[in-house]
């Protein structure tokens, strides 16, 4: 199982459009509330609201675009403030004990609504619902729905009995869901760039991840759902898809009947051939089921993205063999030079975890070294952070000392920024197309948009706008921004 995570996505009462941002980048997105939710909608009683935050990886914010799709066709509408609605929701993340900490906090700050409405329902969905289940209604006493990740068609009914007074858990989870036959509801959507999620689950038992655990084992959706979606999505103004899925190499659809079967990279050209204005990207590879026709497909259709994320975790064979990741360094890195021998230029980010159980200075240093090799264009760094029920949690010792943690992770923060600001430098003076995502945060007359490798390149507006491919010359940068001028 990967995932992206990061302490930045822990969403506060933001914008409705910000709260649910599937994107998270160092420029605005600039949101648009979806057609249905009308004038007419907010003036009619008869609608209940409900007010929605997520936390965590990608798959998260597409479950809640999945959550608010079911509620509207309840007779619900969004609001943006928590204390306005009837019903508030959590879509919650496990990955790390900081995470669970926080939500638990906003929880406390959501039982204020109890108080000046009675009747007002509160619940918990996602990884956490599952993971700790009844006990949420035991320990947090204003939680009345736990919903897991495979229960969200079952939230109107769970509503309802809630609203006649009882705790309601449905935490089941699934080998078939895939929610393929419902329309999420870009509630977060800049108008340009979507999420479309091709499958759920996890048959990947890496030592150290909970998701196996929450999110079930993979199953993957009909390739015609998927298409259908994008096609639908680039008529509506979309101009970039990224398919989304724990594990989207292991993606694999067979008809039982006719016997047809489509493997990743085949679904990532039937999305590319949509339309030459369509980007695809996806997320996330693990390194050893990304393949040869993948990578080709990328260097075939101009309209794939050259950009991987591929997760490393640790530069150390023996860490990564504790890990159970079932590759070693030198194979990552034939992995990366095949890569890069096939799609020169291709931007590579990476996941790294800091102080692994008995993860040793030499081990930490390893880690470095390959580091130093790939030069990755971008990294989500984080300490080794223990969950209840995992292999390493039943097996291993988190012996690490936590200052140890820290220190080593700040080491591999200051060489990833270090490895960043330098690979930038080398863009200046070159020329890149950009697809333009919206105003930047610190000037609106500067648009902003991402390179096919995925770097943010900020530019004056000069009459673009979003939606626009821009040819940009690169003229400055930072460690997370390349800065230029159309043309």
């Amino acid at each position: 199982m990967e995932e992206t995570y990061r302490e930045t996505l822990t969403i506060e009462p933001l914008a409705l459009r910000d709260r649910l941002s599937l994107k998270a980048s160092d420029e605005n997105r600039q949101g648009e509330v979806y057609p249905e939710y009308s004038e007419e909608m907010k003036a009619t009683p008869l609608h209940r609201k409900f007010y929605i935050e997520s936390y965590g990886c990608q798959m998260n914010f597409s479950d809640s675009e999945i959550v608010a799709s079911i509620l509207m066709k309840d007779n619900f509408i969004p609001v943006e403030k928590f204390p306005d609605a009837d019903l508030i929701l959590i879509n919650t993340c496990a990955i790390r004990e900081s995470a669970e900490q926080k939500i638990r906090q906003r929880l406390t700050e959501f039982s204020k609504v109890k108080k000046k409405n009675p009747d007002a329902l509160i619940g918990v969905l996602g990884c956490m619902a599952e993971r700790l289940k009844s006990r949420l209604l035991e320990e947090e006493k204003i939680v009345d729905l736990v919903v897991g990740p495979d229960a969200y068609r079952d939230l109107p009914s769970l509503i309802a009995r809630a609203e006649d007074g009882q705790k309601m858990v449905n935490v089941l989870l699934s080998r078939e869901e895939t929610y393929a036959d419902i329309s999420p509801v870009r509630l977060s959507s800049n108008g340009i760039c979507a999420f479309i999620s091709i499958m759920r689950g996890c048959n990947n038992m890496c030592s150290f991840c909970v998701v196996p655990l929450t999110r079930g084992r993979e199953r993957s959706r009909d390739p015609y759902s998927i298409v259908k979606e994008a096609e639908n999505l680039f008529d509506q103004g979309f101009r970039e898809v990224t398919l989304l899925g724990q594990n989207v190499d292991s993606y694999s659809w067979k008809n039982e009947v006719t016997n047809e079967s489509v493997t990743f990279a085949q679904l990532l050209m039937k999305v590319a051939l949509i339309h030459s204005d369509l980007r695809v990207r996806f997320s996330t590879s693990h390194p050893k089921d990304i393949t040869a026709e993948v990578i080709l497909a990328i260097n075939k259709c101009p309209n794939i993205c050259s950009y991987i994320h591929l997760p490393l975790q640790s530069g150390s064979s023996a860490v990564l063999q504790r890990m159970n990741r079932t590759y070693t360094r030198e194979w990552y890195i034939n992995k990366v030079d095949t890569i890069r021998s096939l799609i020169p230029g291709c931007g590579i980010s990476t996941d790294i975890i800091a102080g692994f159980c008995g993860e040793t200075e030499e081990e930490h240093f390893e880690t470095l070294e390959v580091m130093d090799y790939v030069q990755f264009d971008m990294g989500y760094m984080f300490k080794y952070s223990e969950r209840p029920g995992t292999p390493a949690a039943r097996k291993m010792k988190d012996d690490i000392p936590e200052q140890t943690k820290n220190f080593r992770l700040q080491q591999i923060v200051d060489l990833q920024h270090r490895i960043q600001v330098i690979n930038n430098s080398r863009e200046v003076g070159k020329q890149v197309r950009v697809l333009a995502e919206g105003y930047s945060k610190r000037s609106k007359e500067h648009l902003f948009g991402r390179s096919s490798e995925n770097k943010v390149v900020v530019f004056p507006e000069g009459g673009f706008k979003k939606g626009d491919y821009v040819n940009v010359k690169i003229l400055g940068y930072t460690s997370a921004t390349l800065m230029g001028e159309a043309i």
